[in-house]
């Protein structure tokens, strides 16, 4: 069967499903099909629902064919990450703890894309816990990049990274507490968008850090993720850290003027000790940008240089406190990462935790004062290519330097700040995706996505796929 369909974004599919020229369950079969071709390799997935998909495809056909069309994700198969709680289903967050856990009510996402008519295929492999950048779960083994199986997909959404990459879903959402979405993103090649914190709601969604996390989605146009932005944003009164914020009609703000376009760039901080791979791709599409009409201007933000501190005291300690009782009780059932990084979070003082609150504060007024001259900040999304599964070190320009210190640099800024961050690809180095980060002010995810989209349209990754065939 070709899977021809399976590789065509929402806003592709939409169109064919609305006017009844593709079924909705053709489109799931071909999707599922690429499971059965890919998955055993790829390990994307940790529980795949065929059964269960087809029926909601055969559903949303019906609703369709009876004129009863509900928009764009009507019909459109997606697997979530197996942190997204659905009611009356086991939610495992990658571990062996809650391995058995069974959900009693529907996350808002969830119950937004159920409203929306979307067919869910199964869920998806994580980080345990998704404390960790890697994918490399104890428990359900390891996922690998589509790209090269020998390398990580990035984490801890990585079965959301490589499922949309390999054409398993045709989207997905992921969560982001210090680059979890724009990691895998970047390192599978699509789309990752973490929105302003409080934009999307997190109620259902297991946390890793409570100020810290976030949930976006993960897909491979630009277009895309708008279009699920606007569907999933809103206030919810059951999370307390929800902002009442109306939804913006994202999908229909990605117009726009290059040269109306003016780019902060941070070279003390998000262009320093970057692989020269990675510097040389995203400074191209810098270049480019400038000579389409684009304005770049320097700006500076002081704080960051002690941005990582206080996101590795914010998120150790409050991981750290999320599963206290779990680390006490049973501490053979964490995987030796995540057991590690409790174990740091318990020796966090009270000191240590304030203090990097008192630097978030700072980074909060640093940034907004750079967003006052600058429309987004670009930097790369990751200093260094994806590295070896299994490896505690990446190579930055013959360096061989330490994964864990180096994989949030970038990201994890936008996580301390809350602000909204898009992780875009932007060319491929040795067989391995680049991507690019863009950075926006609060709650004007339309900016960042506009400048996504005017770099979508460099068509930077014609000619460059997976190459699935041969993996």
């Amino acid at each position: 069967m070709s899977n021809e369909l399976a590789q065509k974004s929402i806003g592709e599919l939409a169109p064919l499903i609305q006017s009844k020229q593709l079924s909705p369950v053709e489109l799931t079969e071909q999707v599922l099909a690429n499971v059965d071709l890919y998955d055993g390799e790829i390990n994307a997935y940790i529980a795949v629902q065929k059964e269960q998909a087809l029926e909601a495809a055969a559903q949303a056909e019906q609703e369709i064919q009876s004129g009863n069309y509900r928009g764009a994700l009507h019909g459109i198969p997606m697997a979530l990450k197996d942190i997204l709680y659905f009611k009356d289903e086991k939610a495992t967050m990658g571990s062996s703890i809650h391995g058995d856990f069974v959900a009693g009510f529907d996350a808002t996402v969830v119950s937004k894309l159920k409203m929306a008519g979307v067919t869910f295929t199964g869920k998806l492999n994580m980080h345990e816990y998704a404390w960790g950048a890697t994918t490399t779960n104890p428990h359900f083994g390891p996922c690998k990049n589509p790209w090269d199986l020998t390398k990580i997909p990035g984490g801890s959404s990585g079965g959301s990274g490589a499922a949309v990459a390999s054409h398993m879903a045709i989207a997905s959402l992921g969560t982001d507490t210090g680059g979890s979405i724009r990691i895998p993103a970047s390192s599978c090649g699509i789309i990752g968008l973490k929105p302003t914190h409080g934009r999307i709601s997190k109620y259902g969604c297991f946390p890793l850090a409570w100020s810290l996390d976030h949930i976006g989605p993960m897909t491979k146009t630009v277009y895309d993720a708008a279009l699920l932005l606007e569907l999933l944003s809103g206030y919810d009164p059951k999370d307390p850290t929800s902002v009442d914020r109306p939804a913006k009609k994202f999908s229909g703000l990605l117009e726009g003027d290059v040269k109306d376009l003016t780019i902060g760039i941070e070279e003390e901080y998000f262009f320093k000790n970057v692989d020269s791979r990675v510097d040389e791709q995203v400074r191209l599409v810098l270049k480019q940008l400038e000579e389409a009409g684009a304005v770049i201007k320097p700006v500076s933000i002081p704080s960051l240089k002690q941005a990582e501190f206080a996101e590795l005291v914010t998120i150790t300690t409050e991981a750290s406190a999320v599963h206290h009782a779990n680390l006490l009780k049973s501490p053979e059932k964490f995987g030796e990462d995540v057991r590690f990084l409790l174990e740091v979070g318990e020796l966090m003082s009270g000191v240590d935790y304030v203090q990097s609150q008192q630097i978030r504060r700072k980074l909060d007024l640093e940034f907004a004062a750079a967003f006052e001259s600058v429309d987004v900040l670009i930097s790369p999304t990751l200093p260094f290519l994806s590295p070896p599964i299994g490896s505690q070190t990446v190579d930055v320009n013959g360096q061989e330097l330490s994964f864990l210190d180096e994989v949030i640099r970038f990201t994890g800024p936008g996580n301390l700040t809350g602000l909204p961050a898009l992780s875009i690809p932007v060319g491929v180095k040795e067989g391995l995706p680049v991507g690019l980060q863009i950075m926006g002010p609060a709650f004007e995810e339309e900016k960042v996505l506009m400048a996504a989209a005017l770099i979508e349209q460099m068509e930077l990754m014609k000619g460059h796929a997976p190459n699935l065939e041969t993996n």
